[in-house]
């Protein structure tokens, strides 16, 4: 039984970190919304729907990092600079909606972060050979 009450907690969880992403891409481009609170709610919102991780998932322990610490603590972090009543207008707007929405701004910013990463590394690779 300690089991189902374990599974049922991290469905309501899960589901409401998705409506607080969700929340937090309509933060980003709500004029209310002060400038650092926009910039932070649209990194985080454009990194957790982006479908490429920093870190991908195969790299054993790091990969499961993001998911399971950043993402959470990033969330956390950008609801913080968000007024508590717009977050609580986001959020019952994001309930409303019912698609998730694709960040590929998110996704350009990610696979440019690696396309410099794997730049970088062939650079310092290239005295080697």
């Amino acid at each position: 039984m300690c089991g189902k009450k374990m599974l049922k907690e991290a469905k309501t969880w899960a589901k409401a970190l998705k409506r607080d992403v969700m929340a937090l891409w309509i933060a980003a481009r709500d004029p209310r919304v002060p400038l650092a609170a926009k910039i932070t709610a649209g990194a985080v919102a454009a990194y957790a729907l982006s479908p490429v991780d920093l870190i991908p998932d195969f790299i054993p322990v790091l990969g499961y990092l993001d998911d399971l610490i950043l993402v959470p603590l990033g969330i956390l972090m950008a609801i913080r600079l968000v007024p508590v009543e717009l977050m609580a207008e986001f959020r019952l707007e994001a309930a409303r909606r019912s698609g998730r929405p694709v960040s590929r701004a998110g996704l350009a910013a990610i696979l440019a972060i690696w396309l410099c990463c794997i730049i970088f590394l062939v650079w310092r690779l290239k005295d080697f050979f």
